[in-house]
């Protein structure tokens, strides 16, 4: 069962700061939870794994191209969450060219086991990772979940029938 709502944590990102030289010019910052989803109105969606063939190729950049639709039904952020660390975040995002949706690493898991999505994935050599899923936040309550069928350890991969963009902008817009 999913929690009503989001788990506290505290997410480990990474955030440019112009002031810093050189070719790294970046620095740690914690966000907690109540920051990144308190008082806002935010679409979340997780996925198994930075560069794998369905993340990479439909869902992370289905929510991209609708960054404008969300934002118009008032969606403060649209956040990608995956248990993958800041690093390979930044660089996953870099190489889709995503600049809209906001890249959250979880990389502890801390967020995804608290929320009851941590799966085992060790057939696939990728250890503990993220079920599939996308939720609709409001202050920090789940109002809606999607979560793809089958949820289990191990699955020979996760579908993307019901996280993706377009199920979350008909769910938005029939509000």
């Amino acid at each position: 069962m999913q929690p009503a709502t989001v788990p506290d944590v505290t997410f480990h990102t990474r955030v440019r700061n112009d002031a810093l030289a050189g070719p790294n010019p970046f620095e740690w910052k914690d966000l907690t939870s109540a920051e990144v989803f308190g008082g806002r109105n935010i679409v979340l969606f997780a996925l198994p794994g930075a560069f794998t063939p369905a993340c990479s190729d439909d869902h992370l950049p289905g929510y991209e191209q609708h960054a404008d639709d969300f934002a118009a039904l008032g969606i403060d952020q649209v956040i990608c969450l995956s248990v993958n660390d800041a690093f390979v975040m930044f660089q996953w995002a870099r190489s889709k060219s995503i600049e809209r949706v906001f890249m959250l690493p979880d990389g502890n898991a801390d967020f995804t086991r608290q929320m009851g999505m941590l799966v085992r994935r060790g057939r696939q050599g990728m250890g503990m990772r993220s079920w599939r899923y996308s939720m609709h936040v409001v202050d920090g309550t789940i109002a809606k979940m999607f979560i793809e069928p089958g949820f289990r350890d191990d699955p020979p991969g996760v579908g993307l029938a019901v996280s993706d963009a377009g199920t979350m902008l008909a769910y938005l817009k029939a509000r």
